[in-house]
């Protein structure tokens, strides 16, 4: 690396990591607010520090150890930045961090991308680089050997690809390859208090968002015209990577919608289905509302579809299995008469999914999950009702198990004539 982008990188990269330089920002001028009124709320988020990722790593060298691992290998993504902070992308050129079960972390990635990895890299300094006619998995052996490690066991973080396990496989005769489910999820599904506070702050910008949207919606407005209007609104506010679903009238009935576009007119459902990122960490919320004046049938879902809500909240407790969560409120619904099951009209996927890094997480409030809540587990909340034939109805508000039972990050609605919802406790 040269030393000008050495310098660059002193001054500006490592702000990333400083808590006092992130302090400090709260002098800076104020950000602009755009000609809509909206400006970024996001400005005081705090990133995950260098020693958190660090305990990070630590965690997962136990947890290895406990399963006889000898080495974790991760390929770009949300794991990677779990652990490391690195940002990267997939391609055919391999970069992989390796996280020994004792040890120093190591980086392999091309000669001529070392530079630009480096600058999201939080912390350690051994990095393999590999040229165009050489191979990544020769490097990873080497790396290995110089851990005092000629065979044993590695880890695969379960996004790995098959050419990487192939590669390692043959570079590696001496190693087996094995899952790492327990190490990855034992670190990543129970957030820290750090965690949590990106994810609230990530889901006060969609929440604010929505509240913008939802005044400007008018007749005539396609979904498409709304999604745009949601994404601006909430990349305004300081969101990263903002995504939005919308589905009008008879589209809502199908969860992911379909690819026919309606207009809104007086009378119709809307469905929204949308998030972002603060620092990497994901907000997922669901509206529904109805275009002017809601029909009785449609009241009563949105009803229905809410009380599913606070059974779900209910049952999600510490030390009870997911999929007992799910469990509860298709025992409602079936009483109702949906169902039976994920018929419909009725709920036809899951109650909820793990949240954080990654928008869908495991584990999930689905039937059979046996995997135990606890303090730090995260989950999306929505047990929609659809009807093929009519309409769909899905409230989704995101929320956390503490010691004392579950947490709202955002608080759903209780009325469809006020359809949006509050904060949920300061974190």
């Amino acid at each position: 690396m040269n030393k000008g982008k050495r310098r660059f990188l002193k001054a500006m990269g490592a702000a990333s990591f400083t808590a006092p330089l992130v302090t400090a920002c709260s002098s800076l001028p104020a950000p602009p607010v755009a000609d809509n009124g909206l400006a970024v709320i996001t400005a005081d988020a705090v990133q995950i520090t260098v020693d958190e990722r660090k305990a990070r790593v630590a965690r997962a060298q136990q947890l290895m150890q406990a399963h006889d691992l000898d080495a974790l290998v991760l390929e770009p993504g949300s794991a990677m930045s779990y652990f490391s902070g690195i940002q990267w992308w997939r391609s055919e050129r391999l970069t992989a961090v390796v996280i020994p079960a004792v040890g120093e972390i190591g980086v392999i990635t091309p000669f001529f991308e070392q530079p630009s990895v480096r600058e999201s890299m939080a912390f350690g300094d051994d990095v393999r680089t590999w040229h165009e006619h050489e191979s990544p998995f020769d490097k990873a052996r080497e790396f290995l050997a110089d851990r005092g490690l000629q065979t044993g066991r590695i880890g695969l973080e379960e996004t790995v690809r098959y050419f990487v396990a192939d590669g390692l496989t043959k570079a590696l005769p001496g190693f087996e390859l094995a899952a790492a489910t327990a190490v990855t999820r034992g670190c990543r599904m129970y957030k820290s208090v750090a965690e949590l506070r990106l994810m609230r702050i990530a889901s006060e910008v969609t929440l604010q968002a929505y509240a913008h949207v939802h005044a400007q919606i008018s007749a005539g407005m396609t979904g498409s015209d709304i999604k745009a209007l949601m994404n601006t609104a909430q990349t305004q506010l300081g969101g990263a990577r903002a995504w939005s679903l919308v589905l009008v009238g008879p589209a809502s009935a199908y969860p992911h919608g379909t690819a026919q576009q309606k207009a809104v007119a007086k009378g119709d459902i809307v469905l929204m289905d949308c998030g972002c990122s603060v620092h990497g960490y994901q907000s997922d919320i669901s509206r529904t509302f109805v275009f002017g004046a809601p029909s009785t049938r449609q009241r009563q879902v949105w009803e229905q579809v809410r009380q599913g809500q606070e059974i779900a909240f209910a049952a999600a407790v510490p030390g009870a299995p997911a999929g007992s969560v799910d469990d509860a409120v298709r025992t409602w619904y079936e009483s109702l008469g949906y169902g039976p099951g994920y018929k419909t009209p009725g709920l036809s996927h899951r109650t909820g999914h793990g949240i954080g890094m990654d928008g869908h997480e495991p584990v999930n409030f689905v039937q059979g999950e046996k995997t135990r809540l606890a303090p730090g587990m995260c989950f999306s909340n929505e047990p929609g009702i659809y009807d093929f034939d009519e309409f769909g109805v899905r409230l989704e508000d995101c929320l956390y198990i503490t010691p004392g039972g579950p947490a709202w990050f955002t608080v759903p609605p209780d009325d469809l004539d006020a359809p949006l919802g509050t904060m949920g406790p300061v974190i």
